[in-house]
């Protein structure tokens, strides 16, 4: 740094007293300090704001989130909180803000969907099994006895000391014949005790216990008020002594909280498999043990339709007495005659169309597409003869329900749909069959 102390004191020392030595005096010192050099003096340089990364990496997280699970809460909170955070930031704010409100809004459209519950439903299965905290109170040992819901608690004179409920006991998979420790529940007096931990298990005689057998992640569907189970998430039928079951299902069946099943609810199924009513009324004998605590997809907005002038006749009015309840109905028919009105009578009916091209002679292709179904129908008079005897043999083979349309009309094949569903005879014929209609 240049030393100017020197030079101040010579300038010092020369300058006079008088107006112009004083002047003189002054420039040569402000030069002197100029030439110094002092850093202290010199003003700062503007510094640009700094984004922050924290938010950035917040915002990627969460978007990284969505994309593998669609319309998880956590993740959106995430992704919104750090675009606020970023857009008062005033250089990201005046560049960005509409590319970030952009994004704003299709964060928060992004919704869960069916593929996404399925995915969660799994994965929980799949997750090994959390080991329960320890507890180091001394529990007395008793034997489980399974119910359709929850357990009982047996001493070794067998007797019945404590019930269960099943959500008490549903992640141990407890099963008749469990030997457990537990204490009386004071705290909670929702329950009669809690369960310390698994110690054992017995073999039980098959005359103290009943066998049970059960349908895991059976799905709802329907609408309110007329909600049932047919199939569980992997599309496999729900079959009660060998013949496929639709199972009518409301919330008062299931005792545990207050839930409400919705078309998509995910449950598990319970029954005696010694209970005499399995034969005739099935739903008196079934029990839901079970309902998964998971987010339903949202609905998507209603799309208003344009509207088609339609044919006033006899069958548009009156309708048959009939809810197949998202049973799937397969239409043997060829090369797609007629599909979309025979679809229409099959929606009409709350059933779910799925059509059969009933020209094709491939025994084993035709066998793949029966056997998943609940109702068939076959319509005559555009099917082929071979196709003819194929159909109806595996719907005999596969439980599937019924019916033959000898007609491509719309009354025909809504009567054939009918007797199929309403197990009545497969052809019309020249008997008389009553078709209960609506009200």
């Amino acid at each position: 740094m240049f030393d100017y102390r020197n030079n101040l004191k010579r300038i010092l020392n020369n300058t006079a007293g008088d107006d112009k030595s004083l002047r003189n005096g002054l420039a040569a010192i402000k030069m002197i300090l100029g030439m110094a050099g002092d850093d202290t003096a010199a003003p700062e340089p503007m510094r640009e704001p700094q984004v922050d990364t924290k938010q950035v990496k917040l915002l990627l997280t969460g978007l990284a989130d969505l994309i593998a699970t669609p319309g998880d809460p956590a993740a959106k909170n995430t992704a919104l909180s750090a675009i606020h955070q970023l857009t008062f930031t005033p250089q990201i704010g005046s560049k960005y803000g509409k590319n970030l409100g952009q994004l704003e809004k299709a964060i928060q459209a992004s919704n869960t969907t069916k593929d996404v519950i399925n995915k969660k439903i799994f994965e929980q299965a799949m997750q090994p099994k959390e080991k329960p905290k320890r507890d180091y109170r001394k529990g007395k040992r008793y034997t489980v006895i399974r119910l359709l819901s929850g357990c009982d608690l047996i001493n070794d004179n067998n007797q019945r000391v404590y019930t269960l409920k099943e959500s008490q006991i549903h992640s141990l998979n407890l099963k008749s014949g469990d030997i457990v420790e537990a204490v009386p529940e004071d705290i909670n007096s929702n329950y009669e005790a809690t369960i310390l931990r698994v110690v054992g298990f017995k073999k039980l005689p098959s005359t103290e216990v009943d066998k049970i057998s059960t349908f895991k992640y059976a799905v709802v569907q329907g609408r309110t008020g007329h909600l049932s189970v047919s199939r569980n998430i992997k599309g496999q039928k729900l079959r009660i002594r060998g013949k496929s079951v639709l199972l009518p299902v409301d919330s008062s069946q299931y005792q545990e909280s207050n839930v409400q099943l919705v078309d998509g609810s995910i449950v598990d199924l319970a029954w005696y498999d010694g209970d005499v009513r399995l034969k005739k009324n099935p739903a008196d004998a079934i029990k839901l043990r079970w309902v998964y605590q998971v987010d339903q997809p949202k609905s998507k907005p209603a799309v208003k339709k344009k509207k088609v002038k339609a044919v006033q006749d006899e069958t548009a009015i009156t309708k048959l007495a009939l809810d197949l309840h998202y049973q799937r109905v397969g239409i043997a028919i060829g090369d797609n005659q007629n599909e979309a009105m025979l679809e229409s009578i099959v929606n009409r009916y709350h059933g779910i169309p799925i059509p059969i091209d009933a020209f094709q002679g491939k025994k084993k292709m035709m066998e793949n597409q029966i056997k998943d179904l609940d109702i068939v129908i076959l319509v005559t008079a555009f099917a082929a003869h071979d196709s003819t005897w194929n159909i109806r043999e595996f719907a005999s083979k596969y439980n599937v329900k019924f019916a033959v349309s000898s007609s491509k009309g719309y009354q025909a094949f809504e009567r054939a749909l009918y007797r199929a569903a309403k197990g009545l005879p497969a052809y019309e014929g020249n008997q008389t069959i009553k078709y209960e209609t609506e009200d």
